[in-house]
């Protein structure tokens, strides 16, 4: 009996010390929210069935200048075969592939009637990096952002594994379609081409 009196009375004593009382629960401190909001990407895409599957489509763009347009006023509906190049800024050989398509484009419009678009699918944090790419690829081509990254709900593969070209002929049909870029990739995309005018 006096081992479990002394036992209750320093208990007792104990939690008054540390300013408790025997029948309260401890406090738990709750960490500090941080003052700083993480950056999330909100998916703004229209479901895919909402969006127009067909050449020109109906697809947001914006343009290094920072003009919002409809992918089906900006793709020229002029009965010629039609490149869509699709890429990201932070993709390696999507630079190269860029890179050897500007250094033939010119000879390639003296012998082939087409048009040609090359298309970020950047996420929307990436737009500035989309700007500089631009503005220092100097291309002879328009090139787009897809504002709400609705391409590749509607693109074969779900444009997995970039960068990827998409030639359509006259009518607006894939007659093409090649997956990443080796060297010398640019010459069988044109030999494509050829086959369409």
């Amino acid at each position: 009996m006096r081992k479990f009196f002394f036992a209750a009375l320093f208990a007792s004593t104990y939690l008054s010390a540390c300013g408790q009382q025997a029948d309260t629960p401890p406090v738990v401190q709750q960490p500090q929210q941080p003052t700083q909001q993480a950056n999330y990407y909100v998916d703004t895409a229209r479901p895919s069935n909402q969006i127009e599957a067909t050449y020109p489509y109906n697809i947001s763009l914006r343009n290094a200048a920072g003009d919002t347009l409809n992918s089906a006023t900006a793709f020229e509906k002029n009965g010629k075969p039609t490149v869509l190049m699709f890429w990201l800024t932070t993709c390696g050989p999507c630079r190269m592939e860029l890179n050897a398509i500007k250094d033939k484009y010119a000879g390639w419009k003296q012998q082939a009637d087409f048009n040609f678009y090359a298309i970020s699918t950047d996420f929307p944090k990436n737009y500035p990096q989309f700007v500089s790419r631009v503005a220092e690829g100097g291309w002879g081509f328009p090139a787009y952002h897809d504002l709400n990254r609705e391409f590749h709900l509607i693109m074969p593969g779900e444009l997995n594994g970039l960068p990827q070209v998409f030639v359509l002929d006259k009518k607006g049909n894939i007659a093409y379609h090649t997956r990443k870029y080796a060297p010398g990739d640019e010459d069988k995309l044109f030999e494509e081409l050829k086959k369409l005018n």
